[in-house]
């Protein structure tokens, strides 16, 4: 098996220009038939929508107070762990890890409020490993190609060869629980929980509780254990050419990205009627790859930098993740299958395709958010979104994403359109704890209760809903204490002239 693994890698080597070649085609004829065309075609947006785009925007980024205070907790949190895990002598294994922190508040497109994290803790393998794939070429059965002579053996099955995700992510729990055991958080009246494994997931998920309140979570972190390949043995073939990004960041960059580590996290792949070794896959992950490009976005290498042009593409996808999310609220049911990462890989390939920085200028913004909300349309409704970096991964293929839950996303999507965004709106800020900072000046009044004098007046009402709301309530509260005020009068004068 290993031999035939050898002799198809050399083959492919040596045939590496024309599969390139090919596969260069292959994608040009993708994007044609999967209506790239269609995304570069003028919007057409009133004033009104323009203004509520740009009104939403301003209220994305995370306030400097809140970042802070969640800054602190996770920081010591996470420096705590690693310290733990380094001077613990139960599981060898882990004394080596380190973090990568990853996600979206490290890119800098978190929105609303710094309530979730993602770090992946990288454990190195000890030697050459043998990915074979299980499905089109996002999941993996990892080998050694031969016995290895290290802690890592505790993790091994049976045949001494496979090694364990299962095994690795119930360790990972253990150690964190262990760990929490001795942490204290450096606020008081605070405490991190572990919560329940959830199937499929490979991540350690935590949440911050204050002491007396076992209900409302104020930050969420996600603990993910990660194998990393040394970047000598290179990508497994199905990912070997690299993402397409030679158009706008560039052929440099495109090495860049390829030279970097393989990492692989604990992630069971779904189906029946699975082999031992199947059920014990990995999941290869492009984390720190989507934070390089992210981070360094521009088709020139100072867009976006202090004295540089700016652009708005960060934005766009902000405001595409406040949609989803406003979406998944709504629709909680119907889309539960639909996440932040679809609307991510969308908003990559239109990089790929909008490569220039001209085309992202800061005033675009409203026709670029709406070239992105169309283009996730449009691939719900063909029922296909490649995988940015394995484009043989469908993420919309009906075993992942059910074709009633597609139809529905797609009624939901020309719905907003027709309607003018009204789920854009964000949901209030959740303050930080008094303990951990002081409370914002008073006179930094809250912008989202504000609303322009243009927009239309569906969103009018949309926007001054829960203002409205309140204020029914404050007066009903009055309107009840002067009625029960008044009646307790009147008894008292009854009683009065009885007894006169």
């Amino acid at each position: 098996m290993n031999r035939e693994d050898s002799l198809t890698e050399a083959v492919q080597r040596l045939q590496r220009p024309t599969p390139a070649r090919q596969r260069q085609k292959v994608q040009q004829q993708q994007q044609a038939e999967e209506g790239s065309t269609e995304v570069e075609e003028p919007v057409s947006l009133s004033p009104e929508l323009a203004s509520w785009i740009k009104f939403n925007a301003k209220d994305l980024k995370i306030r400097q107070t809140d970042r802070r205070w969640a800054a602190e907790v996770v920081n010591d949190f996470r420096d705590s762990l690693l310290k733990f895990l380094r001077s613990n002598s139960d599981q060898p294994f882990f004394q080596s890890g380190d973090f990568l922190t990853t996600g979206s508040y490290f890119e800098k497109v978190k929105i609303h409020n710094p309530d979730e994290f993602d770090m992946m803790l990288k454990l190195q393998a000890p030697s050459r490993i043998n990915m074979t794939k299980i499905d089109g070429g996002l999941f993996y059965r990892l080998d050694f190609a031969r016995h290895a002579r290290s802690p890592v053996q505790a993790f091994l099955l049976e045949n001494q060869c496979t090694i364990s995700s299962s095994k690795i992510l119930t360790e990972m729990f253990r150690l964190v629980r262990k760990f929490l055991k001795t942490y204290r958080v450096p606020v008081e009246d605070f405490r991190w929980e572990v919560n329940r494994k959830r199937p499929y997931s490979p991540a350690v998920t935590l949440s911050l509780f204050k002491t007396d309140n076992n209900i409302d979570e104020l930050i969420s972190v996600d603990v993910v254990p990660a194998l990393e390949v040394h970047p000598s043995q290179g990508w497994p073939v199905a990912v070997r050419n690299g993402p397409d990004v030679e158009n706008w960041l560039g052929k440099k960059v495109r090495q860049e990205i390829k030279s970097l580590p393989c990492y692989f996290v604990p992630k069971r792949i779904k189906g029946r009627n699975l082999s031992e070794e199947d059920k014990e896959s990995w999941r290869i992950s492009f984390s720190h790859i989507e934070k390089k490009i992210i981070t360094c976005h521009g088709n020139k290498k100072t867009c976006c930098e202090s004295n540089a042009t700016k652009c708005c593409r960060k934005r766009c996808l902000m405001l595409l993740k406040s949609l989803i999310q406003g979406l998944k609220q709504r629709f909680p049911k119907e889309l539960d299958d639909l996440c932040s990462y679809h609307g991510k890989t969308a908003f990559l390939h239109i990089l790929s395709i909008r490569f220039n920085d001209s085309m992202w200028a800061p005033q675009q913004l409203p026709s670029c958010f709406l070239l992105l909300v169309r283009a996730l349309e449009d691939h719900a409704r063909r029922g296909s979104l490649p995988h940015f970096f394995v484009p043989s991964c469908n993420l919309f293929c009906p075993t992942v994403f059910p074709r009633r839950a597609l139809a529905f996303l797609v009624s939901a999507l020309e719905e907003q359109r027709r309607e003018g965004l009204p789920l854009l709106k964000p949901p209030a800020p959740v303050p930080p704890p008094r303990s951990i900072s002081p409370p914002p000046p008073a006179a930094a009044a809250d912008s989202s209760t504000k609303t322009p004098a243009n927009v239309s007046p569906i969103v009018t009402l949309v926007h001054s809903l829960d203002a409205g709301l309140n204020r029914l309530i404050i007066v009903l509260f009055v309107a009840v204490f002067c009625v029960l005020f008044c009646m307790s009068v009147m008894v008292k004068e009854d009683e009065y002239v009885k007894y006169i």
